[in-house]
């Protein structure tokens, strides 16, 4: 790996844990979503389920953390204490891009790491569609599956961090085709996922057509990319990157739309990323149509500093999703996504605007309330 290289990842992880590089206008939408409350729930609490199955693997809560960071001595760290911490708890997680160690075999270390401290959990490598519209394919999907005996690969879709990176890698041509060309033939499922500025029902569908087995759809409202590229523009003097992450600070789709938009649209899983910081957030996400939630920015901080950190601030999240549950009268996540749901603000602005009826979601599971 090059010096370069290796010095924009330790970048990317001291900005993310030092500056403020959350959204500032453009929120996750989550908050324009609200649960009916059930006064009686007729549920046991201690008896909620939070299991469930997908991808052929069984989660003992629906979330995973998401895809950070690799291929450095502070990566491997923090990716060995997520492994720790989502194994013990029967969860899953993603490793960052694994193009380092692809080019370098001797950094596969830095992730291989991670299947030793997490032997059972679901993990998810991760290469990116721009290395793939020059010249990678399935040999290196292979690559980046076996270095971690991962249990599906994420095809990451990066373009507003690549517009606004210095060293951005901005051809995106023919990047359908050549995911195609790697669900075809790859022997775990594919997932195609965004990095923070969401996915619309339109991508969504020519990505199923395409052979992927999920989508993380990232939406906006938690950490830009464009705000981390901005705060690296800023230390290099770079007036145009400057200029550039502080345009695209907010650019993207909010979380809770793309959910919602993807969750019509097709009929593979989805996971949703991008802002998610609570257990309520978890439970909405769930109820808007996600088969998974994914985690990152709430975990970083812990995962710096210890496995016990990591677990902690997952428990804390999981325990607040049982008891979101136990107020919507849901025992289990079947009937979580059954629950009625009040879409308001922006969010159903923006929904209406595109087509979509949210005031629905509103009447759902009337019959089991009578």
């Amino acid at each position: 790996m090059s010096n370069q290289t290796e010095e924009r990842k330790n970048d990317h992880v001291d900005i993310c844990l030092e500056q403020n590089v959350q959204a500032k206008y453009n929120s996750t939408g989550l908050e324009d979503i609200f649960f009916v409350h059930r006064a009686l729930p007729e549920i046991d609490r201690d008896k909620i389920d939070l299991s469930t199955k997908l991808f052929h693997h069984t989660f003992l809560a629906p979330i995973i953390v998401g895809a950070m960071t690799g291929g450095t001595s502070e990566a491997t760290k923090i990716n060995q204490n997520i492994a720790e911490a989502v194994q013990d708890l029967g969860l899953g997680m993603g490793v960052g891009s694994q193009r380092v160690a692809i080019e370098d075999a001797k950094l596969e270390c830095s992730f291989s790491e991670t299947r030793k401290k997490a032997p059972t959990a679901f993990l998810i490598a991760n290469i990116g569609a721009p290395q793939l519209v020059q010249g990678w394919g399935l040999d290196q999907a292979q690559i980046a599956v076996n270095m971690i005996d991962a249990d599906a690969l994420a095809i990451h879709l990066n373009p507003l961090q690549e517009a606004v990176q210095p060293e951005g890698e901005t051809i995106f041509a023919g990047a359908l085709a050549k995911i195609r060309e790697i669900t075809n033939s790859l022997n775990v499922p594919v997932i195609a996922k965004e990095t923070g500025a969401g996915i619309a029902a339109e991508e969504a569908i020519k990505l199923e057509q395409a052979g992927v087995k999920g989508v993380d759809v990232s939406g906006a409202g938690g950490t830009s990319w464009a705000a981390v590229e901005y705060y690296r523009a800023k230390a290099a003097m770079d007036e145009k990157g400057e200029r550039l992450g502080q345009t695209l600070w907010d650019w993207g789709i909010p979380t809770a739309v793309s959910v919602f938009e993807v969750s019509n649209s097709i009929s593979i899983p989805i996971i949703a990323s991008g802002g998610i910081r609570t257990g309520l957030d978890v439970a909405k996400s769930l109820a808007l149509g996600a088969s998974l939630v994914s985690i990152s920015a709430p975990v970083l901080k812990p995962a710096s500093k210890s496995a016990n950190q990591v677990k902690k601030t997952l428990e804390l999240i999981i325990e607040e999703l049982k008891n979101v549950m136990f107020l919507t009268g849901s025992d289990n996540l079947r009937i979580l996504r059954k629950v009625p749901l009040v879409v308001t603000g922006k969010t159903a602005q923006w929904l209406l605007m595109r087509g979509y009826r949210p005031e629905t979601l509103a009447r759902q599971g009337s019959k089991t309330r009578q």
